[in-house]
């Protein structure tokens, strides 16, 4: 099914981590306004609350559920807790995500780790717990990948692999889901610069070249001022949803060019090259 955010998804429940803050505060806000019914997962139980609270002062329907997603027992009991308040699933939205600054060789062991139990493994438990339940009713699942896929930028390393981890994870459980039949809906989000604090909370090295690493993140920090608002971000990745987009992108132009330098980069088999520079007036478009 195709048509406006509303029809497609309109009284519908929706489940989104790392909801607290950031792109999913923002994917939940706008979702309730269709309106859909809510579960604001997020492990910082307190900002889920102030989430699901704001939405229920508008109006909106939405409850607030403690969810590690490095816990598969925990993302399994977030499930429960949907089921329990609304009577199922139809979209799932795998959105929790951390940063870590540093170049790779400086990154402690525990960052590394963290960086793939959160952004990998937790959008795998996320799919584990989501399509035997969606199996038979139909659905949605939607991954948060990152322009970060299909860039190459130094001091990030762990978290650009992770980003290229979830595009290819979720293209390869698009066909999976194609060829055993199953009616679920599969994309992978593409955000560029939205406002969060993922750049604040971003891990740092404790040894190695610790400047090259708070560098890294004042440039990311500096990037803030002109980052799209996260609703307006939601607005335009429902839309793309609804209209049967598989990428769904929060910056058409510039992701999408992105995008468009990459293929060519692999096409011409041209070595990566950091991007020269980030007219960061663009992350808008």
């Amino acid at each position: 099914m195709t048509g406006t955010a509303a029809e497609v998804f309109g009284g519908r429940t929706a489940v989104i981590t790392g909801a607290g803050s950031g792109v999913g505060a923002g994917l939940a806000r706008y979702a309730a306004t269709l309106p859909m019914k809510i579960v604001i997962a997020d492990v910082d139980e307190a900002a889920a609350r102030r989430v699901a609270a704001e939405i229920a002062a508008a109006g909106g329907e939405a409850i607030a559920v403690r969810t590690d997603v490095t816990d598969a027992a925990s993302v399994e009991a977030m499930a429960e807790a949907a089921e329990a308040a609304f009577g199922g699933i139809d979209l799932l939205v795998n959105n929790a995500g951390i940063e870590q600054f540093g170049y790779l060789w400086d990154v402690p062991d525990e960052g590394w780790r963290r960086i793939v139990d959160v952004n990998v493994t937790g959008v795998y438990h996320g799919i584990r717990v989501a399509v035997p339940r969606m199996r038979d009713r139909g659905g949605h699942i939607w991954n948060l990948s990152s322009v970060g896929a299909v860039v190459s930028i130094a001091r990030q390393a762990p978290y650009l692999m992770s980003k290229q981890a979830v595009l290819g994870l979720t293209e390869a459980l698009r066909v999976d889901i194609e060829h055993a039949g199953i009616p679920i809906s599969v994309a992978v989000v593409l955000p560029g610069a939205v406002a969060s604090h993922i750049f604040h909370d971003a891990g740092m090295p404790e040894d190695g070249d610790v400047a090259a690493a708070q560098a890294a993140r004042e440039d990311m920090l500096a990037l803030l001022p002109h980052a799209l608002d996260p609703v307006v971000a939601a607005e335009r990745v429902f839309a793309q949803a609804a209209a049967g987009e598989f990428y769904l992108l929060t910056q058409p132009d510039y992701v999408g060019q992105a995008m468009c330098a990459r293929g060519a980069q692999l096409a011409s088999r041209r070595p990566p090259e950091a991007p020269a520079h980030h007219d960061s007036r663009r992350f808008a478009e």
